[in-house]
């Protein structure tokens, strides 16, 4: 269907429930959550909506989602369906590729399953798809749970497959680029945006403070970082999805280039006058800030929303997990996965122990009183002013 064509009109005030916004267009979901306001319609290409993406497009509140693609393909159990609909945000599906060609800000409407663009005080009908519903996406989503056996066998046999090709990454040592940051005897925190590393990195909050150690942030790690106050030393990544106040705050910069020398991300560096270290390897970016931080002497790794297993590969896209397989065996005795932390345990404060605080609290400060030489002071002018007043009162009546 040609979006450019017109189809017919309507006038959408007068149709109870039509959502009216601007469009804010990109292939790439997590790009689009930067750039995305409240009130505005998300306009995506995303097969197999992801969970992360899913929470992006819900914090910026978005008013709607149109996919050009099926949001769940039934492939393995993706979340980012299923959270944007409980949310309570409509998403129309699969309407076709073509709705990629509408203009970034165009003034559209959606209308059940039907999306319009606004022409004058009237909106034209451009497209159609399927309006997700909360309960057909659960039962996709449990039919897509049956099958995960299947899926686990291919994503297995994919993994040991590139596992030769990506051997390399056991020998990365001999590669490693030069870097200014000194990791020898440092714990090191590896930060990806990945499933819950806000509330992990929340309940890490006090090992940072009392430990200090170095900060790496992968890609959007970095923003992840200075989201809660902290300034990274070091960023790795492709640089695709990292803002440019992360970029400029003085973290030393490594990209990550493809095996045959290609750094996309040195272009973006270049242009912003930044100088920058290439890193050419194998794997993902997570996988290269745990060598560098391993072969440059790190004494501990703390790893945080770091990709660990099917369901959250098969949402970046990757059929398997040799380099990280291969990453973890390496770097293994001295890596600690966050992953999950924040949910490990919640403390509770009890009536009992409340209480007990405020009892000591006061019987504390009753003993400050008590010695304090202030207190002893006036604590003996009144004894003697009693005693003149006892002796007074005496001599009055006994003469």
């Amino acid at each position: 269907m040609n979006i450019l064509g017109k189809r017919r009109r309507q006038h959408l005030p007068d149709v109870p429930g039509a959502l009216l916004g601007v469009a804010r267009v990109d292939h790439r979901t997590k790009d689009l959550t930067t750039r995305l306001n409240p009130g505005e319609i998300a306009v995506v290409d995303h097969e197999d909506m992801d969970r992360i993406s899913a929470e992006g497009l819900i914090e910026r509140r978005a008013t709607a989602v149109i996919n050009a693609s099926k949001s769940t393909t039934g492939r393995y159990p993706n979340l980012g369906p299923l959270l944007l609909c409980s949310a309570g945000i409509p998403v129309i599906d699969d309407v076709g590729k073509e709705i990629m060609l509408l203009i970034d800000g165009t003034e559209i409407a959606v209308d059940g399953d039907r999306v319009f663009r606004r022409e004058g005080n009237e909106h034209v009908e451009i497209t159609r798809g399927t309006r997700l519903e909360l309960e057909s996406v659960e039962e996709s989503l449990d039919e897509a749970k049956q099958g995960i056996a299947v899926e686990l066998e291919r994503f297995a046999q994919n993994t040991i497959e590139y596992i030769e090709d990506e051997r390399d990454v056991l020998l990365e040592a001999a590669r490693l680029p030069e870097v200014r940051t000194d990791f020898h005897g440092r714990h090191v925190l590896v930060v990806v945006r990945g499933y819950d590393y806000k509330d992990d990195l929340h309940a890490l909050r006090s090992y940072i403070r009392e430990v200090k150690p170095l900060l790496i942030g992968v890609d959007g790690g970095a923003d992840a970082l200075i989201d809660v106050g902290l300034k990274p030393d070091m960023i790795i990544g492709d640089m695709d999805s990292v803002t440019t106040e992360a970029l400029t705050c003085g973290a030393e910069l490594v990209v990550h280039a493809y095996a045959d020398g290609y750094a996309p991300g040195s272009e973006r560096l270049d242009a912003l006058g930044l100088s920058c270290v290439v890193f050419e390897a194998t794997g993902t970016s997570e996988d290269i800030g745990m060598l560098l931080a391993y072969e440059r002497g790190a004494e501990l790794i703390v790893a945080v929303g770091t990709h660990a297993n099917l369901i959250e590969f098969r949402d970046k896209g990757r059929k398997g997990m040799a380099s990280t397989f291969l990453t973890r065996l390496r770097v293994g005795p001295i890596l600690v996965d966050a992953k999950g932390l924040s949910r490990l345990y919640h403390g509770r404060v009890r009536g009992r122990d409340l209480g007990l605080l405020v009892f000591s609290a006061l019987l504390a400060i009753s003993m400050v009183i008590v010695f304090s030489d202030v207190f002893r002071g006036q604590l003996s002018l009144l004894w003697t002013q009693l005693s003149l007043t006892w002796d007074s009162i005496r001599t009055a009546i006994f003469g």
